[in-house]
């Protein structure tokens, strides 16, 4: 069914009234998901009423309400997409089969550990991003903040219910510890290692936003192809509200971006900070930092784990059904970056060990498109500059670039000259203290910080001068 059942305790659409067992079990959960949310969610915001969306039904249109709403009073649910009638699993050693509405017992544990990675990055951006409505530019920003908080946390809400409903007592165990484990923690920290960082200023969230959740468009779209149908249809309704998280990034650098043009022009010089701006040879530094650590979070150039995954039918690729293949991908191949003497190279591999590899560039060409947009702002203001996405190879963590220095257009460079350059490249102590210095709190209804732009409209029909928080 599409509708969501208010009446309950936890909202849902999973008929969770007709499994007392798993009610009971999920019903015990909550309130230690409550406290979490209180100790660990926004800061300051328990008696803020917010203008947020909730979802009231799983179909295309007119799947949300949009109200006032006290921040702890939200109603955090479970909802999957309506079930496919008939649906096969669509790639691997398993294609042709139906759709599994159980989990295969021989992939129990990939298919929890899987579940679990992705429900873990959930709480940890609550976390990472808790502080930052001290400092909001607007109104409007603040609303969104809040916004992406909550339904961070129902996402979690969505793996949970999957762990318990599917997982018995492990799964039972893997959701307390969603809640045990926290971001930054030196004893239990999260996961990725991306999801351990602070999120302290306004144009890390953006970038944040933009970056870090469309990685989790990438992987919740993987997952949405499995051959697990409860995992399908859970992430294909995320999909719906990780949009606008994306959009909250993308516009947020936008603007960002829109204001720095403005004052580059108002003042006639590329250096902005003593104005109060953020200046474009900033932003790039977060864009590098950003894209960067999100690289990361693709795994292995080359990944024996991904392979399985695939052959198991437990994660495809991005848009599986729609790509020109036998989708079992034994005999194909792809093109994956190796090292070669001092020389980034292209190296032919075996399609199934190259799968990560293959969505790191479906997630890189859909970040290109924002960027054009914002080029396409600084252009437009007569500006002779142009961001870009650092070389896939460009301070990486993880697989065949970990310890190798390579210049932001790709040059493999020695240690000394990466030392000497690295500051250009990357935020300083420096940048991240004068990006600190200009978060000042503006809570007033349509007035805007000076180092963004105001929104081109508003949400939901209202003007961006509405008051999108109400302070009590």
């Amino acid at each position: 069914m599409s509708k969501v059942d208010y009446s309950q305790k936890i909202p849902n659409n999973v008929n969770l009234s007709d499994d007392r067992r798993l009610q009971r079990a999920l019903e015990n959960w909550q309130p230690a998901f409550l406290n979490w949310w209180d100790e660990l969610g926004p800061v300051d915001s328990t008696d803020y009423e917010v203008f947020l969306r909730t979802a009231i039904d799983v179909s295309g249109k007119g799947w949300a309400h949009f109200d006032m709403v006290r921040m702890p009073e939200y109603r955090w649910g479970i909802f999957l997409a309506d079930q496919e009638e008939g649906r096969k699993v669509n790639f691997g050693a398993h294609k042709g089969e139906d759709a599994w509405q159980e989990v295969p017992g021989e992939y129990r544990a990939e298919l929890r550990r899987l579940i679990v990675t992705q429900g873990d990055t959930e709480p940890a951006s609550v976390e990472q991003q808790r502080r930052l409505g001290r400092t909001c530019p607007s109104l409007y920003d603040l609303r969104s903040l809040f916004q992406v908080n909550v339904e961070e946390g129902r996402h979690l809400w969505a793996m949970v219910y999957l762990l318990h409903a599917y997982f018995g007592r492990d799964g039972r165990e893997e959701a307390d510890e969603m809640l045990q484990r926290h971001s930054g923690d030196a004893d239990k920290p999260r996961i990725l290692e991306a999801f351990n960082v602070p999120t302290l200023d306004w144009l890390s969230f953006f970038m944040f936003t933009y970056f870090q959740d469309r990685d989790g468009k990438y992987q919740l779209s993987s997952l949405a192809e499995s051959g697990f149908d409860p995992l399908s249809r859970t992430c294909n309704f995320m999909l719906t509200e990780e949009a606008h998280h994306m959009f909250v990034g993308e516009t947020g650098v936008g603007r960002v971006v829109q204001r720095s043009t403005e004052l580059i022009k108002e003042h006639d010089t590329m250096d902005i900070r003593q104005y109060g701006g953020i200046d474009l040879p900033t932003i790039q530094k977060w864009m590098n930092f950003h894209f960067s650590i999100c690289l990361d979070l693709f795994g292995q150039e080359k990944s024996t784990n991904a392979a399985n995954f695939y052959n198991m039918g437990l994660k495809g690729r991005y848009q599986e059904t729609k790509i020109d293949d036998d989708h079992q991908l034994d005999n194909d191949f792809y093109m994956v970056p190796e090292i070669e003497g001092n020389k980034v190279v292209m190296q032919e591999i075996g399609a199934l060990a190259s799968i990560n590899e293959r969505l790191r560039n479906d997630y890189r060409d859909d970040c290109q498109r924002g960027v054009d947009r914002w080029n396409k702002t600084i252009s437009e203001a007569g500006i002779d500059y142009q961001l870009t996405l650092p070389h896939t190879a460009f301070h990486r963590n993880i697989g065949t670039f970990a310890d190798a220095t390579v210049s932001p257009d790709g040059n493999v460079i020695s240690k000394e000259e990466w030392d000497a350059n690295v500051n250009d490249w990357l935020p300083t102590a420096e940048d991240r203290a004068f990006v600190e210095s200009i978060m000042v709190p503006v809570t007033e209804p349509g007035k805007m910080a000076g180092w963004i732009a105001a929104p081109a409209r508003g949400i939901q029909g209202k003007e961006p001068d509405f008051e999108y928080v109400k302070f009590h």
